[in-house]
């Protein structure tokens, strides 16, 4: 029997709506245990019920909006590995970087890697400012779901940036609206519902 099968009512509609295989599944099941279980601090939210929902299927949103196939993707501020984790469950081929300056947020990163035998996968420890500055990766997109605020995120924008070229996606509440600067930049706005909160995701883009 699949892990999942304990809780079929929230593990079978996350399958259903974003397209997952069983196997997928059960990782994503791995992987709210681990998040329950860790010792640091990585989510304020306890529940499974609310993991699935606000992690786990906002995490997945952006496979919505975005098609998302062998592509190099940054999560910044990863924290407990939202969204970059559920993406690369769900994504396997695409590459992931994740920025986290908290050490003992790495360690929990290092371990879901691990235990759910994930590849493809960097860890960071340097601040957003410094990984502008320092790293030279290919990049497609770049994610930021509550770490920072766009006016920070938009230094990759600027000219001697090696990343702005790439996309930066931004989870925003539904009551955010951009700034006249973070506007020139704004390519669209992808709103949805998760649970019972609306949320939109806002890319950016030098066009």
């Amino acid at each position: 029997m699949n892990k999942h099968a304990t809780h079929p009512e929230l593990f079978d509609p996350l399958g259903k709506q974003y397209h997952l295989s069983p196997d997928k599944i059960d990782l994503f099941y791995q992987y709210a245990q681990l998040l329950d279980e860790a010792t640091c601090n990585v989510t304020t939210i306890r529940t499974l019920a609310d993991i699935v929902s606000y992690h786990f299927a906002d995490s997945l949103e952006l496979g919505q909006a975005l098609q998302l196939c062998n592509q190099t993707i940054i999560d910044v501020g990863s924290g407990g590995g939202f969204p970059g984790i559920p993406l690369k469950i769900a994504y396997p081929n695409c590459q992931l970087i994740l920025i986290e300056v908290c050490a003992k947020k790495r360690a929990f990163l290092q371990e879901v890697i691990n235990k759910l035998n994930l590849s493809g996968i960097t860890i960071e420890e340097k601040d957003w400012r410094t990984f502008l500055r320092s790293t030279r990766y290919s990049v497609d997109v770049v994610c930021a779901r509550a770490s920072l605020a766009p006016h920070e995120l938009l230094r990759m924008f600027q000219p001697s940036s090696p990343y702005k070229q790439a996309s930066l996606v931004y989870w925003a509440s539904s009551l955010w609206e951009p700034s006249e600067k973070e506007r020139t930049l704004l390519h669209k706005i992808y709103p949805y519902q998760v649970g019972d909160r609306q949320r939109k995701l806002a890319f950016f883009h030098i066009v």
